[in-house]
């Protein structure tokens, strides 16, 4: 309850915060930014970093982080059918059109979620794994505070915009900044959505995701997260980027457009990667001696032991041999005598 009251609190602190003005709001290029390398947390580069603002879709990486917990515990598994509920089916915004008592797996909906950015998806899988939106956002919160996320409240499971009398999803940069850090570390295969630029949905009626992410395929060695936006919110981004074993995580928050967002993300790895540390040198093999004394097998058959150099074969040729030079100067004897 206490939770519960303080996010009310803090999304109202927020909402009067935006509600100064579309210009001051909006600062450019950004509401506040920051990049980290990814297995350390160690902040690379930071400008208003704990700037509260409105991440939208950016959220679903939330999502993908819970549903990916549940298929590690082995409550769920990306092979399971999820069937489409009247409630996910009637969700608006980005969307693949999902109709009621469809069925599609955990990870053909995990696609559309990262890739179209689907909140039809985003609900479907909300329900499922949380027993119903509400559910689901409380499992968001949970994990918020168990991560450190501590200016971060989760209203919904899709970061759509509030409807009248609701409160929006608020979060900063470094909070995503860490939630990005746990799915790239924790959860590699998050990769295999987040990087994805094109995917059929379904075929009849055909339905082909193309990714909001304009940094997949232009940038090198990004292969995520996850970009959000609402009119109130901005444009804002979660990216992540690997190159000569260094992995980087950037997030920007409330860009005045698109493409001010994504030049500047660009930038900000991009000077990140020049400064970044070295990662750390690979431990150094582990030689192990091979045994020089093999203990007998178990049960074994004794095997014979060899024939020592005194034993009977070994008299029997020495005196073979001596009888042989015995009778050779035997002869050498007779035949001296007679000369």
């Amino acid at each position: 309850m206490r939770n519960r009251a303080a996010g009310f609190l803090l999304s109202l602190a927020v909402t009067a915060a935006w509600g100064q003005g579309l210009a001051e709001r909006k600062r450019d290029p950004y509401l506040g930014a920051i990049v980290v390398e990814a297995r350390t947390g160690a902040v690379l580069f930071e400008d208003r970093a704990d700037e509260p603002g409105y991440p939208a879709s950016m959220l679903k990486l939330m999502d993908l982080l819970l549903v990916l917990e549940k298929v590690q515990a082995g409550a769920l598994r990306l092979e399971d059918p999820v069937t489409v509920t009247r409630e996910a089916a009637q969700i608006g915004g980005s969307q693949v059109y999902l109709a009621e008592k469809e069925i599609f797996t955990v990870e053909e909906l995990l696609y559309a979620l990262m890739i179209q950015s689907a909140n039809d998806a985003a609900t479907a899988l909300a329900i499922h794994v949380g027993g119903s939106k509400d559910g689901f956002v409380r499992l968001m919160n949970e994990k918020a505070r168990a991560l450190g996320m501590t200016k971060t409240v989760f209203q919904s499971v899709h970061g759509l915009p509030p409807a009248t009398g609701q409160t929006p999803d608020v979060s900063t940069a470094r909070d995503f900044a860490r939630l990005g850090c746990e799915l790239v570390n924790r959860f590699p295969e998050a990769l295999r959505f987040t990087s994805t630029r094109e995917r059929t949905f379904r075929q009849q009626p055909l339905f082909i995701m193309r990714t909001h992410n304009n940094l997949l395929g232009s940038f090198p060695g990004c292969d995520g997260l996850k970009t959000g936006y609402f009119r109130a919110g901005g444009y804002s981004m979660s990216a992540t980027a690997e190159r000569n074993g260094v992995r980087l995580v950037g997030v920007i928050l409330g860009s005045p457009d698109k493409t001010t967002r994504d030049n500047r993300m660009r930038e900000l790895l991009s000077a990140a990667f020049l400064n970044a540390p070295p990662p750390p040198p690979p431990p150094p093999p582990v030689v192990v001696a091979p045994p020089t004394n093999f203990p007998p097998a178990e049960n074994a058959p004794a095997m014979p032991a060899p024939p020592a150099s005194g034993g009977r074969r070994g008299w029997l040729r020495w005196t073979g041999a001596g009888l042989i030079v015995l009778a050779f100067l035997g002869i050498l004897r007779r035949a001296l005598a007679r000369r």
